[in-house]
């Protein structure tokens, strides 16, 4: 645990979801790799579709409405709906098809290994005080079994624009009705979650499980008030 400033004893968290209670890299690969072979076995024309193709028209699409970075879900949608038009499907084909295939990417993307110590730490903490989640992406966390913990969970979309814009901050604030300084924000993005949370007037816990270095981080533009490496360390905390 390394201390950047004098951290006041906070009276709620506030969390991140993918990537700081659980590792979301591996659910992201079989996510995508869910797609493709969904596309494969029920849409033969997308084999002449490389997966490359279709994160380039995935990018092009954001280019066009920076909007979909606000909600992933919306995002994979119409990357599939767009997709299949351009191999001929009418829209109300293709717009049927986007939402099976969303189906079934979002069923593999709740599908995620939430470790037993992330259940124990959350447990504890929260017979301290409130927690709340914070998340730009479209896991369902009752589904992985993560709900329980929190009184809301904010999703990026759903909920106003993502993290680190201040709709899902302010809206925990409010639903906690503390002052933003009594809040400490948890989660390992230093732009989204250190970033965004110091911008709205929160303190900041950078959760570092990856041995990162902050002098070298290329994002490290806000300091956090305090780094863990550990979930457990933020029992020491409260």
């Amino acid at each position: 645990m390394q201390f950047y400033r004098n951290l006041q004893s906070p009276k709620a968290l506030t969390f991140d979801l993918d990537d700081t209670l659980y590792d979301n890299r591996p659910v992201i690969r079989r996510a995508e790799q869910a797609m493709h072979d969904w596309l494969a076995d029920n849409h033969p024309c997308s084999h002449q579709v490389a997966p490359e193709d279709w994160h380039q028209l995935k990018m092009r699409l954001l280019a066009q409405n920076p909007f979909l970075r606000h909600d992933v879900t919306l995002w994979r949608y119409e990357l599939l709906k767009i997709g299949l038009m351009q191999l001929g499907y009418s829209l109300a084909r293709a717009e049927q098809a986007a939402q099976d295939g969303l189906d079934v990417v979002l069923a593999v993307r709740n599908q995620v290994d939430v470790p037993q110590e992330t259940h124990r730490v959350l447990a504890e903490l929260g017979q301290k005080m409130p927690l709340l989640a914070i998340t730009n992406g479209n896991v369902d966390a009752d589904k992985i079994g993560l709900g329980q913990y929190f009184s809301r969970v904010l999703v990026a979309g759903r909920d106003g624009l993502a993290k680190p814009e201040p709709d899902l901050f302010a809206q925990a604030v409010a639903l906690l009705g503390l002052p933003a300084q009594d809040i400490l924000h948890i989660g390992d993005h230093l732009v989204t979650d250190v970033g965004g949370a110091k911008q709205h007037g929160l303190q900041a816990c950078w959760y570092n499980d990856q041995q990162r270095q902050l002098h070298s981080e290329p994002k490290a533009k806000w300091l956090p008030d305090v780094e863990i490496h550990t979930l457990a360390q933020l029992l020491e905390l409260v």
